[in-house]
């Protein structure tokens, strides 16, 4: 990060459709009605990062995401005939929910369209905060065409996650609180789906502090801003973990932002943003989304280009199905060696599974489960194989468990995680 690079960047902001002033003006228009999350210094991710770690609570927001500050900046700058022939959105996700509560609040009437295979406890939420939810398509793209042809035959008002100025305005917002709440914030990691927050944020950061750090965070699978940086062509698909900002194609608004603003733009695997979701919730105590994790996975993966900074991290949501937070958890339990499954070569006769939990007690290790497996496996017909899940302190505790267990004579082979 070149300052000298950053303090160039100012210039080039003079020509974007969003001052800090439209931000300051959302912000009075807005502050009222949402939360002004805390801006907390965590002391243990410091230490961790070898960097100044402060966090922004966005998750804390009545739905659990940063989206409500542009979806109701939005509502606001609508004219009183916008306002009462509705709104119309494509989204299964936390710009969904914003938009359906603070419409309902503002008796806006709010139509959503979410492709079919969207799971019913996003429709569910949606529909709860009171918007009426379309199911359309397979693919977002669909749904999105959708929509737009429901704009046009209804004479509602689209409203776009974030290739519009009000959104990006409202967006802003966040930096405006961390920047007054954490004045020594020297550089900003911000996730990049689309492209609306880091354009908010980075006028506010240009207008505030011209020098400050503003990289952008996405998802290895779903590079599409990095790769127009970059001049790279990495592919844009898969199941990532971060699936809200999971976008194949930059906004046309956002990707000038972007180009003009940031000072580099990371990608982060998802292993990476799974080992972030399980950091943020054993030391900060707080559930954050794949996407919201983002830019603590990017600091702990580059932690030479970050040392000794004061870095601000947006948790930018809270929205994560509750299978998948336990799924995430119990993957990291696993990797950090504190969960095991062994495959275990055994003959089979009397007495075998008792010399091997012997071993297992002697080592103060507990079993969670046992399989036993003799017919689906290349072992001779008097041999069977044991997979055994245990619960251990740490890896060197796991370590010396395996060496007991082959000290005594048995082939024991760790069931590894992708």
């Amino acid at each position: 990060m070149k300052h000298g690079t950053s303090l160039r960047k100012v210039d080039a902001a003079a020509g974007l459709p969003v001052s800090i002033a439209d931000v300051r003006a959302a912000h009075e228009r807005i502050r009222g009605s949402i939360v002004r999350t805390p801006t907390l210094r965590s002391h243990t991710l410091s230490q961790l990062a070898g960097a100044e770690i402060w966090l922004k609570f966005e998750n804390l927001q009545f739905t659990a995401a940063y989206k409500e500050r542009g979806a109701l900046n939005c509502l606001l700058s609508l004219s009183p005939d916008q306002r009462a022939k509705g709104v119309i959105a494509a989204s299964a996700g936390n710009h969904a929910q914003g938009l359906a509560y603070h419409g309902a609040r503002l008796g806006v009437p709010v139509t959503i369209v979410m492709p079919v295979p969207t799971p019913i406890i996003k429709v569910t939420q949606t529909e709860g905060h009171g918007a009426t939810v379309v199911l359309h398509g397979e693919k977002f793209e669909e749904a999105y065409a959708h929509a737009r042809r429901l704009e046009a035959e209804q004479g509602l008002t689209f409203v776009h996650p974030f290739d519009d100025p009000s959104i990006i305005a409202g967006q802003g917002t966040v930096a405006l609180e961390m920047l007054e709440d954490a004045p020594e914030i020297d550089t900003l990691v911000v996730p990049i789906g689309g492209g609306g927050l880091i354009s908010g944020m980075g006028t506010v950061a240009r207008g505030i502090r011209p020098g400050i750090g503003l990289i952008g965070v996405q998802a290895e699978l779903y590079p599409s801003m990095y790769d127009l940086v970059k001049d790279a062509a990495l592919p844009c698909d898969g199941d990532t973990l971060a699936e809200g900002i999971a976008v194949k194609e930059p906004g046309a608004l956002t990707r000038r932002f972007v180009e003009a603003l940031v000072d580099d733009v990371l990608l982060v695997s998802e292993r990476s943003l799974e080992q972030a979701v399980s950091l943020l919730v054993q030391i900060e105590k707080t559930v954050v989304e794949g996407a919201g994790a983002a830019g603590l996975a990017a600091v702990l993966d580059h932690k030479e280009m970050f040392a000794g900074r004061k870095v601000g991290l947006i948790l930018t949501g809270g929205n994560m199905d509750t299978r998948l937070l336990a799924n995430v958890l119990l993957r990291d339990l696993a990797r950090s060696g504190r969960l095991a499954r062994l495959r275990i070569q055994l003959q089979d006769r009397p007495g075998t599974l008792f010399q091997v939990s012997r071993i297992f007690d002697e080592q103060s290790v507990n079993i969670l489960e046992l399989a036993h497996q003799r017919i689906f496996t290349n072992l001779p017909a008097k041999g069977l194989s044991l997979d055994v899940e245990c619960e251990t302190r740490d890896a060197a505790h796991l370590e010396r468990l395996i060496g007991a267990l082959r000290d005594a004579g048995y082939e024991v082979s760790p069931v590894e995680l992708a």
